[in-house]
């Protein structure tokens, strides 16, 4: 049994949410997903035990993404979440935890207070907010406290984080709504346009992991894939290959590589020279795609960097940050920076 406190830090993704829990590691990873029965109101399963129920669920059951863009979109069942996964942490101990969340450098100030307020109704004692750009490139080994720049491209599910890190803290950054799931829609459009053939955004998901490709390949791999067709409104499979969706998602990529641009565009020129030393850091589930360093460090010239586990870069940034809470600023980012400017 454990009675002592333990700290916990969370990046609170789109499409999951991974906990690292100090002294223990990574201990746990869900989909960031509640079910619940829209007439009563119970919460019926969290993580991916709801994520299991989408599609199959009757009328009376309800799927919730209650992060949206990497920030809280339904209050309620983000508090609900967050206290259930809490619960399964700290159920035998007797102190309050306090709580480290990842956020998007873009957040606004009512989008923290949100946060905040959630994961203190959650259970936790305080709660202090990190950027995920300074935890990505903690999670990748980078030197933040030095006076030398990094940028972070973090490609999750449903934002893609755009980040310079220096001296510990965000010198430029963009986040935008084209990531994971944004690839996965284009491709459902692509086979739609191409094949006249519908099929989910899960089997999409599945094909992208295992035949997906960012840039065109010699010798592509196919896959059959099955679906409704939209003449006969019958099943029918058509067969799909990598370089299928390579041009399917040059669309997504291309707005991922101009925000990149955009970034740099507006980072001070002694940075960007130690950017160009130092290479662009990726991570995210985004980044699995074969062959996206390529096609980055084609367009900016630069090298490119990925990380040895980029789904759980962020959490384990953010989990190194448990040891020196001391010196973060507790509640809002916003009002850190403003303190910060006077």
């Amino acid at each position: 049994m454990v009675f002592f406190e333990r700290d916990i830090a969370i990046d609170l993704g789109t499409s999951s949410l991974i906990v690292y829990v100090s002294g223990k590691g990574i201990t746990l990873r869900e989909p960031t997903i509640v079910a619940v029965d829209k007439h009563s109101g119970r919460l019926l399963k969290v993580g991916e035990d709801a994520q299991k129920m989408l599609g199959r669920t009757p009328a009376n059951i309800v799927a919730i993404h209650p992060i949206i863009n990497g920030v809280v979109s339904d209050y309620d069942m983000t508090v609900r979440m967050l206290k259930e996964l809490i619960q399964r942490i700290t159920s035998f101990s007797l102190f309050k935890p306090r709580l480290v969340i990842c956020v998007p450098g873009s957040i606004t100030g009512v989008e923290e207070r949100a946060t905040i307020d959630a994961g203190i109704e959650a259970g936790a004692r305080k709660v202090y907010l990190l950027e995920s750009s300074v935890a990505s490139a903690l999670g990748a080994g980078a030197d933040i406290s030095r006076p030398d720049g990094y940028m972070v491209l973090d490609i999750g599910g449903g934002t893609t984080e755009v980040g310079v890190v220096s001296l510990g803290g965000v010198v430029e950054s963009e986040s935008i709504k084209t990531a994971g799931n944004a690839f996965d829609e284009a491709l459902v459009k692509y086979i739609r346009r191409k094949h006249n053939l519908l099929i989910g955004l899960k089997t999409a998901e599945e094909l992208k992991i295992r035949i997906g490709s960012a840039c065109p390949v010699s010798g592509p791999e196919g896959e059959e894939v099955k679906g409704r067709c939209l003449m006969t409104g019958l099943p029918r499979s058509v067969t799909v290959d990598t370089n299928d969706i390579a041009e399917a998602l040059t669309e997504p990529l291309t707005v991922i590589l101009d925000a990149v641009q955009m970034v740099l565009e507006r980072t001070p020129p002694e940075l960007v020279a130690d950017i160009s030393r130092n290479g662009i850091i990726i991570c995210g589930g985004g980044c699995l795609i074969p062959g996206l360093d390529k096609i980055i460090s084609a367009k900016t010239g630069i090298s490119v960097n990925p990380v040895d586990d980029p789904v759980t870069c962020t959490a384990y940034g953010a989990g190194k940050r448990l040891g020196s809470l001391s010196d973060m600023e507790e509640g809002m980012i916003n009002l850190a920076r403003k303190r910060l400017m006077k």
